[in-house]
């Protein structure tokens, strides 16, 4: 498998996923969420964040696409586990309220920060070479 190839499909699958998920949301839990207006928040949180960091990920295969890194291949693993702990809990605890998924969160929110840190140093060392 070549070093884009992961980050390509995980984008693919995060990106169509996020889309859906924002769409059911809106639309299929719309009166639930009128009732629990905070819990709307916490699920369009997670819906921005399983976004933003598929496209993120797409970023990501581009670079590996171009450049054999460990760094790349790193931030990829991070984003997608970033993107199942930190959206997947928000959208549990929006959704049944369990606080235990509030616990999880931030161990999914360092693993997105140590996804955007290893692509710097992705970048430091790709423009220290030069």
């Amino acid at each position: 498998m070549t070093t884009a190839r992961l980050p390509l499909i995980l984008a693919s699958i995060f990106g169509a996923s996020g889309v859906a998920l924002g769409a059911f949301g809106a639309h299929a839990l719309g009166s639930y969420f009128d009732a629990n207006p905070s819990q709307a928040v916490t699920y369009a949180t997670a819906v921005q964040y399983h976004l933003i960091h598929a496209v993120a990920l797409l970023a990501t295969a581009a670079l590996a696409s171009h450049l054999s890194s460990k760094w790349v291949q790193w931030a990829a693993r991070l984003f997608a586990v970033g993107i199942i702990l930190f959206s997947g809990s928000l959208y549990v605890l929006s959704l049944t309220n369990l606080r235990l998924m509030g616990v999880v969160a931030p161990l999914g929110g360092a693993a997105l920060i140590a996804g955007w840190i290893l692509l710097g140093v992705s970048g430091w060392k790709i423009l220290s070479v030069k």
